[in-house]
């Protein structure tokens, strides 16, 4: 398992927050997604073996946003 931080810069409400969180159920490998639009901040929680970054920020960039990952 892998875990990864993403900005989200145009997140602006709890609903924003709640759609970025619906990813665990469009990508498979995604075992949890919390998302804070006050932080304008997202944690995934994923199995690398069955999805990788490229994958989760087309799948973000699909639901409307734009991720940009943070490195630690």
């Amino acid at each position: 398992m892998m875990k990864m931080s993403f900005r989200i810069l145009d997140m602006h409400c709890p609903a924003c927050a709640m759609r970025l969180e619906s990813l665990e159920d469009l990508l498979p490998g995604i075992i949890q997604v919390i998302a804070s639009y006050r932080k304008q901040r997202m944690d995934v929680e994923y199995d690398e073996t069955q999805v990788d970054e490229v994958q989760i920020i087309s799948a973000v960039k699909g639901l409307g946003y734009d991720a940009l990952p943070v490195k630690p």
